[in-house]
């Protein structure tokens, strides 16, 4: 898949500043931009106009989303500073005016009323579709990624596969 040249811009920093400080295990253009278009597969199904990413680590997907769809207010919650000081960097140099990066961790007393919440590899499953009902305003929307291995699935939460490269994936659509 092709990326547009902000997604490119976007790759070029996360792999200078992953050479210095650890955002990922993935080290080259390619690994990232498979990382990317990953996050890619979230956009048919994010709601706004607010959006929290839980344990974003280098903007993966808050900061994709913000740079694909400018009219959402991304909040990415973040609480390894020196990734969050990455996202902010990233923030600054590629001009988005729609994301706000916090150090810290998430607060499922203040951190409410989100249209959509997501997070991508940074909990269990389950625990992060429990954790994301605190997070969505009331008929808002929870999505997960989930790998090869599949979880059983709270009901009404809806797995909907993907194919990233020679992998099948898929995205978990939950509205509690």
């Amino acid at each position: 898949m092709e990326l547009t040249p902000e997604l490119e811009r976007f790759v070029g920093l996360f792999v200078r500043w992953n050479a210095r400080i650890n955002l990922s295990a993935a080290r080259t253009s390619e690994e990232v931009t498979l990382q990317v278009v990953d996050c890619l597969a979230l956009l048919p199904y994010v709601e706004g106009p607010r959006v929290v990413d839980v344990g974003s680590g280098g903007g993966l997907p808050g900061l994709v989303l913000a740079i694909k769809v400018p009219d959402l207010r991304v909040v990415s919650i973040e609480p390894v500073h020196k990734k969050a000081a990455f996202q902010s960097s990233a923030v600054r140099e590629l001009g988005l005016r729609n994301v706000q990066v916090l150090s810290r961790r998430v607060d499922p007393t203040i951190d409410t009323g989100f249209d959509t919440a997501v997070s991508r590899a940074t909990f269990d499953l389950t625990e992060w579709l429990e954790l994301g009902r605190c997070l969505v305003r009331n008929g808002g929307l929870i999505l997960g990624m989930e790998g090869r291995e599949q979880r059983d699935l709270p009901l009404g939460a809806e797995r909907i596969p993907y194919e990233a490269g020679d992998r099948t994936r898929a995205v978990i659509r939950y509205r509690p």
